[in-house]
């Protein structure tokens, strides 16, 4: 895969000032303000007030106390006195505009850690009352206190009882009555080492880059050298010296940034550290895991405190750039289990998607009102993992696409691009570049197919009538055309070698998978719902198979069928090597469906060649823990529908036969 366009997470905190200003100074000039006393005020005469003299000349006549009590609470409240104001921008494609959001100050209980009360990043710059402002190195260090105690809390183990929240303003509450010291005991050892400011940070950095490792090649939205260089900044200096572990964090290459206050963002920090723990191996989680029977609490808290910030930090709500990149990579860490209340709803890449809309990328025209160039391929790049993300989550999990086919006029190749692939002239990158578009160009053709499957299948009408045959026909020929077309080049060949490396190996398997399981969605659907024009038949008291078109409904009934079998064997022997190879440990939620999927299928048919679907679960579930109970369920509809329990089985390697 091509590298990716660095991350510009946005307007810069100074380009947000610059505009507010701009629009202050445009502001019509403010009436002059008559000052009256309180006493005029309620007799509502006119105040004079004459220079040297204490009292106005009505209160000095009458004996009335001068006062101006209601005119400076009146000011106050107008100002804003006492109060924090937040801003909330809110990005365009060539403007930023800016609104202050009222945010009600938390009280602190005296033996509760919480963040600081301000929150000064870029994405939620934090407006102080009056005149006051703060100096750069102030602003440095409420940074680095922020992040730090962001850490903290994203590493301190839950109490069952108070449950931890984390507040909008950067603050958290919880561990009233304890102290969150105390609930280190519940993770015993583990806790203890994270009691270590050094050690703790350590282990954050080390998560940090276990995602660029793994995750940030198969999902590239960020900048290494970026983020890294955001996130030193937010570490103090005395504690940086500390820091012995040879990481690449330590030797990143300094980034002259157009905005020098830029800092990593809460809840993008705290999604790549919950995605770090899910893949590391770091001996913490190792003995997380041997104490949990194979499941991490680490990972699973990281996880569960993510979306809490996520959530504060209005990444729902407010379309930025970087709010884009955490939603896209929240969605994939969600469990794949329906009956789970935390599971895949849908929400986050549909969150992501209705940002972009905002920032009307799906428009063609748009492209010219970028003036930054990595950030316009950034929301490029997101738009189009989004459009994917989108199309397959429909599919799967029987979802409505929030996507449709006419939203968008932009191209999978721009202009330029599509003629240097289709001549052959790209110098340098090459092959990588040639790869990952035809790759980009197959992926968006099998989002099409996928999104007219969830249109066409999980309607209303389909589940109490079923599917017209006309549309099984249709979805059946998109499927072909797709392995004409694409299959060969960016599918699994059959003169595979070994050599290849896990992102070459894991991408091929993934688009083989995921166009082998559409068959196999399309075949539960049939089976589940049934044909329309079979099933009107049979309410009317008739035989389908008097039906003119009898035969070539069965013939393509049959044909799907066999599709199906064919597509779960083939992803059967495709996780049998993965699995065998130790990839399906590295892969970040890709291929989990198409396994299950296939699984459940050959399952239900007896189907021996199951086992390497049980077995690919199995090593899922060190990442994702609802893997471990659906290769259970796979193992026990098997016993069901089989002959006895799951043998042993020598699996056809998939890349010499096709």
């Amino acid at each position: 895969m091509a590298d990716s366009p660095s991350l510009s997470t946005g307007f810069t905190s100074q380009s947000i000032q610059n505009t507010l200003h701009q629009v202050a100074t445009s502001l019509p000039t403010p009436r002059k303000q008559n000052i009256a006393c309180d006493a005029c005020r309620n007799r509502k005469v006119k105040c004079h007030q004459r220079v040297g003299q204490e009292k106005c000349s009505h209160c000095q006549t009458k004996g009335y106390p001068c006062t101006f009590f209601v005119q400076q609470a009146t000011s106050e409240k107008k100002r804003g006195t006492g109060s924090t104001r937040r801003r909330g921008s809110s990005i365009s494609s060539d403007q930023v505009q800016t609104s202050l959001l009222a945010a009600p100050t938390t009280p602190a209980t005296p033996t509760t850690p919480r963040l600081p009360a301000t929150f000064n990043h870029p994405s939620h710059p934090v407006g102080t009352s009056g005149h006051q402002s703060h100096s750069l190195s102030t602003r440095v260090s409420d940074d680095q206190n922020n992040i730090m105690q962001l850490i903290l809390y994203l590493l301190t183990p839950e109490d069952p009882s108070q449950m931890p929240t984390y507040l909008s303003n950067g603050g958290y509450r919880g561990y009233r009555h304890t102290g969150h010291e105390k609930n280190y005991v519940s993770w015993g050892e583990i806790g203890r080492k994270l009691e270590d400011q050094v050690f703790r940070t350590e282990f954050a950095l080390d998560l940090v880059e276990v995602y660029f490792q793994i995750c940030h090649t198969r999902m590239p939205l960020l900048s290494p050298d970026e983020f890294r260089n955001d996130l030193r900044k937010c570490i103090p200096s005395n504690l940086l010296a500390q820091l012995t572990m040879p990481v690449s964090f330590l030797q990143a290459p300094q980034i002259h940034s157009a905005d020098p206050d830029r800092t990593v963002h809460p809840a993008l920090l705290a999604i790549v550290l919950a995605w770090g723990a899910k893949f590391s191996e770091h001996p913490i989680l190792v003995q997380d895991r041997t104490e949990n029977g194979g499941r991490s609490c680490i990972a699973q808290t990281l996880l569960s405190k993510s979306r809490e910030v996520a959530e504060a930090e209005k990444v729902h709500r407010v379309a930025t750039p970087d709010h884009i990149v955490t939603a896209l990579l929240m969605e994939p860490l969600q469990s794949q289990n329906p009956n789970d209340p935390d599971g895949t709803r849908h929400f986050w890449v549909s969150c992501a998607i209705r940002h972009l809309f905002d920032l009307q990328i799906n428009h063609r025209s748009s492209k010219d009102n970028f003036v930054n160039g990595e950030l316009k391929g950034t929301l490029r790049l997101a738009w189009w993992i989004a459009v994917l993300g989108d199309a397959y989550c429909a599919a799967f999990f029987r979802k409505k696409c929030v996507i449709e086919d006419e939203d968008y006029n932009i191209d999978v190749l721009d202009e330029e691009q599509t003629e240097a692939h289709h001549a052959g002239n790209m110098n340098g990158t090459s092959s990588a570049q040639s790869q990952y578009h035809s790759w980009m160009m197959a992926a968006h053709a099998m989002a099409r197919c996928a999104r007219l499957m969830a249109r066409q299948l999980w309607r209303p009408v389909t589940e109490a009538e079923g599917i017209p045959a006309e549309q099984v026909y249709h979805i059946a020929k998109l499927l072909d055309n797709w392995r004409d077309e694409y299959l060969t080049r960016v599918g699994v060949p059959s003169n595979f070698q070994a050599e290849w490396d896990f992102v070459a190996a894991v991408s091929a398997c993934s688009s083989d998978a995921q166009f082998h399981v559409l068959w196999v969605v399309l075949y539960n659907a049939i089976d589940e719902f049934g044909i329309r024009e079979f099933n009107d038949a049979t309410r009317s008291g008739q035989s389908p198979s008097r039906l003119v078109n009898y035969a070539q409904i069965e013939a393509v009934k049959n044909r799907v069928s066999d599709e199906a079998l064919r597509g779960a064997l083939r992803i059967a022997g495709l996780a049998g090597v993965l699995t065998s190879n130790g990839y399906l440990r590295l892969d970040p939620n890709v291929l989990h469906f198409a396994i299950y999927a296939a699984g459940v299928l050959l399952a239900r048919l007896g189907r021996p060649e199951v086992r390497a679907c049980v077995a690919g679960l199995q090593q899922y579930g060190y990442a994702y823990e609802e893997a471990f109970s659906q290769a259970a369920e796979i193992e026990q509809l098997f016993n069901e529908n089989g002959s006895g329990l799951l043998p042993d089985t020598q699996f056809v390697d998939p890349f010499t036969h096709s």
